[in-house]
């Protein structure tokens, strides 16, 4: 194993739901990765665009497998999965990665929810899924970085209602209740830095209306004994091959082969809930 948090780290993480691990990935490798997203084909053959509920848009492209290009070893290097495993308690799987594009001058914002809201549905009986951000460039408030409420993944899984057909948002009155008692903090990082949060923590990011641009890379990971029981898409277990931290480096700027390996999705999973009231 070769986590690469420090046991004040780990301990920070169960308390707080989340932690910052700065410079995960060197200058090589996050500008690789960059290029990735804004080169491969797959990728933008694949890009939707979420709504938001002020008017705006973010371009995301979804998928569920862990391939062999660099994005593809960069989810199965030793540092995020052995990382991911110690902080989830057990093995892990590749359980979907996800281009998240704010382009500037009006990115659309992510009202509060939490990734257990929607993974639930797609069978994850426990929340044993850890989410790891990869900042390809600089997130701050002003480009709509994340914003978490502090310590909120020990809420537990709470209702969501339908904010547009696109996306969901944790019951306003459940939020209200949350800000009075937890603290709201802006997760702003440096390109190749990297946030872990538990799929339980509350978090939300507002629309980018600066002339700087924000692209992450996210990937999520779920415990194998919590593999999803559903069968409704291809989120379920497929065996992780690790790579040695040195593989993306030696891959350079290898691009998916258009045959689809990584299983890019056509459209967002959105569970059937209420309409916000």
């Amino acid at each position: 194993m070769t986590c690469i948090l420090q046991p004040d780290q780990i301990e920070a993480f169960h308390r707080d739901g989340y932690v910052i691990v700065k410079s995960m990935f060197d200058a090589e490798e996050t500008a690789l990765l960059r290029r990735a997203m804004e080169e491969d084909p797959e990728i933008q053959d694949h890009i939707l665009v979420r709504a938001d509920g002020e008017g705006g848009g973010t371009k995301i492209a979804l998928w569920n497998r862990a391939g062999s290009s660099v994005y593809g070893l960069a989810a199965r290097c030793e540092r995020m999965v052995d990382t991911a495993a110690e902080l989830l308690g057990g093995e892990v799987y590749h359980y979907q990665s996800k281009l998240t594009a704010k382009d500037a001058g009006g990115g659309g914002a992510w009202e509060w929810h939490q990734d257990y809201g929607y993974w639930y549905y797609n069978g994850c009986l426990m929340p044993q899924l850890v989410s790891c951000m990869i900042a390809l460039d600089h997130t701050t408030p002003e480009n709509g970085c994340l914003q978490f409420l502090k310590g909120s993944h020990q809420l537990g899984r709470c209702d969501h209602v339908q904010l547009t057909p696109e996306q969901n948002c944790i019951d306003p009155e459940v939020v209200s209740a949350a800000e009075t008692r937890l603290d709201r903090v802006h997760a702003e990082l440096e390109p190749g830095d990297v946030v872990i949060f538990h799929c339980n923590l509350f978090h939300r990011s507002n629309q980018n209306l600066s002339d700087k641009r924000r692209w992450t890379l996210i990937i999520c990971y779920n415990r194998v004994d919590n593999d999803t029981y559903k069968r409704i898409d291809d989120r379920y277990f497929v065996p992780l091959e690790k790579v040695d931290d040195g593989a993306i480096k030696r891959a350079g700027l290898k691009l998916a082969d258009g045959q689809n390996g990584e299983h890019f999705t056509s459209k967002p999973y959105v569970p059937d809930v209420r309409e916000a009231g």
